[in-house]
């Protein structure tokens, strides 16, 4: 199948073609949220969770979904009838690691998709990294195949998206994906409590992908898992007599689809099932991608759909 990796030009490219002037317009007003108390979240979405008489009031902001009613400014409500929250010096900034995959099933993209599933999730590490760094917190990448092959310290500025993108327009992926792996390793290296932000096909074994999520899970790691594919493995059109190119290891394969489409997609879907099941057990935000979808619309979907769980839980 043709790789089709070229992004649409648009109007205006921010800081690095990864960085698209129409995504951040859809998604710039969202934030990447935590549901629950971990070191460093800021109030509302991320809440403190020190106290005491070492919590000086900072600076206002305003409202909104998910907040803590509690810090809500009456005072100037009544003035602007706006509603604006009480943020505080104790609230520090919190770090968001993103494990970004580059094993060569990567590569794989149909002409359904405008991209191909590595430049799908170079453009979703990017723009979740700008949305990190612009609500002033601390974002990291590592970037892995068998095993890290890149890691960028977290740091919160504009510069650390220009290394970001460096390093994701300089990647070439190779090898076998091990998810399980990398996943143990970073509950291992990463001492502060945050999120971690998995992008993957998950073309690993669901047993070993939901070992790494326990054990990231037990070291208290908010996690959140971005499962890309694209839509040709998703639905399996194809026909006639066809020739599949084995990556990550496999040989070529001659074959005629129609035979194999049933067992083709039922195992794709208990795959799919094992790892939303392995996710769901463990707390974790699962958002299955179809790199056919518009990355703004895909954004918005799983931010907001967070958002929301926060509020029901």
């Amino acid at each position: 199948m043709p790789l089709i990796s070229t992004y649409p030009a648009q109007k205006k490219v921010v800081l690095s073609r990864y960085i698209d002037a129409k995504i951040l317009n859809r998604v710039d007003k969202l934030e990447v949220v935590a549901r629950q108390v971990v070191e460093g979240f800021m109030a509302g979405w991320h809440r403190s969770p020190y106290h005491g008489f070492s919590v000086e009031f900072a600076q206002h902001r305003e409202y909104t979904m998910g907040d803590d009613p509690r810090h809500l400014d009456w005072k100037i409500f009544a003035k602007s009838n706006r509603y604006y929250i009480k943020q505080y010096e104790v609230e520090t900034n919190f770090i968001a690691h993103i494990l970004h995959d580059a094993s060569e099933s990567m590569l794989y993209g149909s002409p359904r998709a405008p991209f191909n599933k590595l430049e799908y999730a170079n453009f979703l590490t990017a723009v979740l990294s700008y949305l990190v760094i612009s609500q002033t917190d601390s974002v990291s990448v590592g970037i892995f195949n068998e095993g890290l092959q890149t890691f960028v310290e977290p740091k919160q500025s504009l510069a650390q998206i220009h290394r970001i993108c460096h390093e994701l327009e300089n990647t070439t992926p190779a090898k076998k994906t091990d998810v399980g792996e990398i996943m143990h390793h970073f509950a291992e290296r990463i001492g502060r409590r945050g999120i971690v932000v998995l992008v993957s096909d998950l073309l690993d074994k669901p047993e070993r992908i939901l070992q790494g999520l326990n054990h990231l899970r037990f070291a208290r790691h908010e996690v959140l898992v971005l499962h890309v594919m694209d839509p040709c493995e998703l639905d399996f059109p194809f026909d006639g007599n066809v020739r599949f190119d084995g990556l990550e290891g496999y040989e070529p394969v001659m074959c005629q689809p129609r035979m194999v489409r049933k067992s083709y997609l039922e195992a794709l879907n208990q795959h799919i099932l094992a790892v939303k099941t392995a996710c769901e057990r463990n707390k974790v935000d699962y958002a299955l991608i179809n790199t056919a979808q518009p990355l703004e619309i895909a954004l918005q979907t799983f931010l907001q759909s967070r958002a929301l769980r926060k509020v029901a839980r």
